[in-house]
């Protein structure tokens, strides 16, 4: 079975999809730490952003593999470094092009292949499986999402500023659903739940009983 995950930045995805797999013994597949891994081996190898056949060349030429919430660049484990600020910036140079997205998207169909899989991202249930059994749209007010991003920062002792959150995280909805390849989209069969006010537990809770339902 197929659960896909899909909604915005700061919507609760990652540790929704993650418990939610912890509970029902399922795989879980984190897309969007894929596209940062290439991302990063883009700025090691010093690619010129404005070339998107050399990014390409650099995607086909790298190892991704998975252990649970840890991605694997060339078998060195890169799954904080792919969290920073610098490759965060340069990450929609790799969402953006066409071939790495046909690419990257065959290599989380390969994985997913005969598996009970929950598969994150941003158009899982639209592009990567549009026949999955079952498909959750999760979504949270931009506020709402840069508090729990303003909070998560100043729990790890990092440098926050609320409204600095605020506009990043507008301005990545607004390049996310307008970009001309795989915008950010419910799937029209998706079932949407808003999370603000929520906590993880009950959203998890919420999500099995769907899974049930669909089963």
């Amino acid at each position: 079975m197929i659960i896909t995950i899909d909604g915005p930045a700061g919507s609760g995805k990652s540790t929704i999809a993650r418990r939610l797999a912890e509970v029902l013994g399922f795989e879980y597949l984190r897309t969007g730490l894929m596209y940062r891994a290439v991302a990063l081996a883009g700025l090691r190898h010093g690619v010129d952003w404005n070339d998107p056949e050399a990014l390409f060349q650099i995607a086909q030429d790298i190892k991704l593999t998975f252990d649970g919430p840890h991605i694997f660049l060339n078998d060195e484990d890169v799954s904080r470094e792919v969290e920073t600020l610098e490759v965060t910036a340069v990450t929609k140079y790799a969402a953006g092009n066409v071939k790495i997205r046909e690419l990257l998207t065959e290599m989380q169909r390969n994985y997913a292949a005969e598996k009970n899989c929950i598969t994150e991202g941003r158009d899982q249930g639209t592009v990567a499986f549009p026949h999955a059994e079952c498909k959750i749209y999760l979504d949270a007010t931009a506020k709402e999402r840069a508090r729990r991003r303003f909070e998560q920062k100043k729990k790890l002792g990092e440098p926050a500023n609320y409204d600095e959150i605020l506009q990043g995280i507008k301005l990545r909805d607004f390049e996310d659903s307008n970009r001309p390849i795989a915008p950010l989209k419910a799937a029209p069969d998706a079932i949407s739940i808003l999370t603000d006010g929520l906590g993880i537990e009950e959203v998890v809770q919420r999500i099995v009983e769907i899974v049930r339902n669909h089963a």
